[in-house]
């Protein structure tokens, strides 16, 4: 495991992508940062952070695409099936050093609430429980897309997929105003925008932070079962 994560980590960096997709990350959420300090918003920090959450339905799939795509489209995939390791392994490895690239591009941003924190005097605990909040999303999302990516060779069909699958969850809460009765029901609770925005309000409820780390779990299990497939299939 540790050894793919350190040769996929490495890959994100030896290209453009993670440099460009932290530097566009980064210019928005610089801009949403200026805004609201230009507006004299309050709560600033958990406002940004809101934001950020939205740029992840487009920088995630980007980010995500080429994590299994790519090896099939290369024929390494042979080789990872083959490998002398748990499928388990091979996924959350690949799982991890996106995840990582994420943590970095999320860790750029710090640079807001430390600016607040300096020249101003913001709530502490909101801060915390925004970013929180943030980082557990970002493991659903990172989830969802390397499952989008298991699916296809093809990485613009996997970013089409995932930023599908990512836009389904992020407006699951109005989906749920198109069915009744029981769907309603699971439609809400599977909202994760709804939990998401008790962090950015500054609760953290234990059973949301369950959740969202369950459902990371899910996507990463249903990812296994994929390629477990595969490797069956092939022999």
């Amino acid at each position: 495991m540790t050894a793919i994560l350190k040769r996929d980590f490495k890959s994100y960096f030896n290209s453009p992508i993670a440099y460009v997709l932290i530097g566009l990350f980064m210019f928005l959420s610089s801009y949403f940062f200026n805004g609201y300090l230009s507006y004299g918003s309050s709560d600033i920090i958990s406002n940004v952070v809101n934001d950020m959450s939205f740029l992840l339905l487009f920088v995630i799939p980007i980010l995500t695409m080429k994590s299994m795509a790519e090896d099939k489209k290369n024929g390494t995939e042979v080789l990872l099936l083959t490998y002398p390791a748990r499928v388990t392994e091979i996924v959350l490895g690949k799982y991890l050093a996106l995840y990582s690239v994420f943590l970095i591009m999320t860790g750029f941003t710090l640079i807001f609430p430390i600016i607040m924190i300096i020249f101003g005097s913001p709530d502490i605990a909101m801060i915390l429980s925004s970013y929180l909040g943030f980082i557990l999303y970002g493991a659903v999302f990172v989830a969802v897309g390397l499952f989008a990516s298991s699916l296809t060779e093809n990485q613009i069909v996997a970013a089409i997929i995932g930023f599908v699958s990512l836009f389904a969850l992020y407006t699951i809460r109005y989906l749920a105003s198109f069915v009744s009765g029981f769907l309603y029901d699971v439609f809400i609770w599977l909202s994760i925008s709804d939990r998401y925005n008790d962090f950015m309000s500054g609760i953290i409820d234990i059973s949301s932070v369950i959740f969202m780390l369950s459902l990371a779990a899910i996507f990463i299990y249903l990812t296994v079962r994929v390629i477990e497939r595969k490797r069956w299939s092939q022999g």
